[in-house]
């Protein structure tokens, strides 16, 4: 198989360029041209292109794609070229930039500059600079040839970027990789126009109703109690800050607040309505992301963003301005948006999900088997956890409300989760406890699960390994590893979770561990530690049953724990048996680790569930 590496270079201006917009819009966009390309086939020379749409169309089909590996440095926007516009179809895409977020986290920069400073293998050039608001007819010779040169530059940097960071790079992440690309380079999914169209209409009807109906003037909204207040009416707990000034507690309802900002992308669209209002939007989130949908969906099918290697833990994110990773599920409108979402004809959707991935790969990673055991038998963890709360003697007796607190308990925690938090959590659901009954619940959560405790333990002498530079292991049959020298958690699989410039200082409640991120540094201890493993652990696995799926069916997208295939009409029952059957099996790695799921199927995205 070949190994083809390009970079194209297109016109962009002031207001035309993929800083203004996405991905899909601007290569989508009338105005969009291809001013050159640059080629390398394995280690031969690198040409550059430039010509007239058929001629460059011409040059690219001389080259054997189908039997290709096509490599490329954001691949999502030299691959959508290729694809859409030049009907190129690979074997394999590979990036670059994929590469670097799992290779060295999130929190670094994978710009090809910055990489290429990294590894001392030469210097990104400027020439882009000079191309703004030029069509290639407006290049003289000598500017193009020069264009040329920069072109030709980046492609080989990017080969020797491949050559260096790949050489090691575990060869299932990059079919991962490969597969997570195809979702948004070759779309499959389609939109339901008509159902986008009338939904925004609702939407702000829907707007313009809460706030009539609410009585809602600009004092109230401006107001911290009265806006509170309506926050708690929609079962928001409203976020707190210090304030600097008098140092005690008060709302966060600035611009600046992180926690506020969080909340305009809420799944209750009225939620969304309130926050948007305080903070003077002429839009919600709701309304834009809407919006956006209806753009793609006149334009042609929907490329699934998905983003490899978003989180520090490796999990997938959102990405081009629409993040299918949290489009509403509840409220007035529900899950519009997801029923926008449709397979083509004569194919069906089959939405499968993990079932409780993250406590069942906690409860086996800290050896607490008779969970394990409850888990792997079908039993009703959540009963039997409000069994030991409420000292009810038979699962039939445990009531709806006892095991809501059951099932709390169980998925949340199982992080070292304290009473106040807890708490917290239980309110933002509607359900009020006293902070003496938190604490309670937490302590015989804790007295329950005690090798899960000690797993907290355990936790935090890793930390305090990691930092002095000493190797250890983590968990059940030592799954998880350190690499001292990072300091990082080594996965199952073979990439590394990092900590940057971890440091331990002495505080009033001991030594407390920070390590750095791009906004400052994050506080990590043992229960932190456990989360991040967790959430890792269950994205590998759901990484390599995916890779199994892809086999056979076509995998369109991935939403935190579930997989969605697109499957002909007339194999869905065999379809579905075979995904279930994916998603139930385990590594090597993971033996012991009692995995299910549960699946729907549907023509639109929002109906599988």
């Amino acid at each position: 198989m070949d190994l083809i590496t390009v970079d194209f270079e297109t016109y962009y201006d002031k207001t035309f360029s993929l800083s203004k917009m996405t991905t899909e819009e601007y290569v989508r966009d009338p105005r969009f041209e291809v001013i050159g390309v640059g080629v390398k086939v394995n280690n031969g020379p690198t040409e550059w292109a430039s010509g007239t749409h058929e001629q460059i169309k011409d040059y690219l089909h001389t080259f054997g794609w189908a039997d290709a590996m096509v490599l490329a440095h954001n691949t999502i926007f030299d691959g959508a070229i290729l694809t859409w516009l030049f009907d190129i179809r690979p074997r394999v895409w590979a990036d670059t930039l994929c590469i670097a977020r799992a290779l060295h986290g999130v929190e670094v920069s994978g710009s090809l500059a910055a990489l290429v400073e990294r590894y001392g293998i030469g210097t990104k050039g400027t020439e882009v600079l000079n191309a703004l608001g030029k069509r290639r007819a407006d290049f003289t010779d000598e500017e193009l040839s020069r264009y040329g040169d920069y072109c030709i530059n980046d492609v080989e940097l990017t080969y020797k970027l491949f050559g260096l960071m790949g050489r090691n790079f575990p060869r299932q992440e990059l079919k991962i990789i490969d597969m997570t690309l195809r979702m948004f380079i070759q779309p499959v999914l389609d939109l339901d126009l008509g159902l986008l169209e009338q939904h925004l209409e609702d939407t702000k009807e829907l707007k313009d109703k809460l706030l009539l109906d609410a009585g809602v003037d600009k004092k109230d909204l401006m107001s911290n109690p009265k806006f509170a207040g309506l926050l708690e009416i929609l079962g928001v707990i409203p976020p707190m800050k210090t304030s600097l000034t008098t140092g005690k507690e008060t709302f966060a309802f600035a611009k600046s607040d992180e926690a506020f900002k969080a909340l305009l992308e809420h799944e209750d669209v009225r939620v969304q309505t309130l926050v948007s209002a305080r903070l003077g939007n002429k839009s919600t989130l709701e309304e834009t992301r809407t919006q956006r949908f209806i753009d793609i969906a006149k334009r042609g099918l929907l490329p699934v963003p998905v983003k490899y290697y978003a989180a520090h833990t490796g999990r997938w994110g959102g990405a081009d301005k629409i993040n299918l990773q949290n489009l509403p599920s509840r409220g007035p409108n529900g899950k519009k948006l997801k029923r926008s979402i449709v397979a083509p004809d004569g194919y069906m959707l089959v939405d499968c999900d993990s079932s409780q991935i993250e406590a069942r790969v906690l409860s086996w990673l800290a050896g607490q088997d008779d969970l394990t055991e409850a888990f792997r038998v079908g039993d009703d963890v959540y009963k039997k956890m409000a069994m030991s709360i409420y000292g009810v003697n038979r699962e039939e007796d445990v009531t709806k409300d006892q095991r809501f607190v059951g099932k709390t308990t169980i998925l949340g925690a199982g992080y070292g989760m304290g009473a106040v938090r807890f708490k917290d959590q239980l309110q933002s659901f509607g359900f009020d406890i006293e902070l003496d009954e938190a604490r309670r619940v937490i302590n015989i959560y804790r007295e329950t699960n005690f090798q899960i405790t000690r797993l907290w333990n355990d936790a935090s002498h890793t930390i305090r390994c990691m930092e002095q530079g000493v190797g250890t292991e983590l968990g059940i049959n030592n799954v998880i590893s350190v690499d001292p020298t990072v300091p990082a958690i080594i996965l199952p699989s073979g990439l590394q979770m990092r900590y940057e410039d971890l440091r331990g200082e002495q505080s009033e409640r001991g030594v407390e561990y920070t390590y750095k991120v791009r906004r400052g540094r994050n506080r990590i201890y043992g229960g932190k530690v456990i989360e991040n493993v967790c959430q890792a652990v269950a994205r590998c696995i759901i990484g390599e049953q995916m890779l199994k799926i892809s086999k056979r069916y076509h995998v369109v997208l991935t939403v935190h724990d579930s997989v969605v295939c697109c499957v002909p009409e007339d194999k869905v029952e065999e379809a579905q048996r075979y995904i279930e059957e994916c998603m139930r099996w385990l590594p090597d790695w993971a033996e012991g680790l009692p995995i299910d799921c549960e699946s729907g199927v549907a023509k639109s995205y929002g109906d599988c569930e």
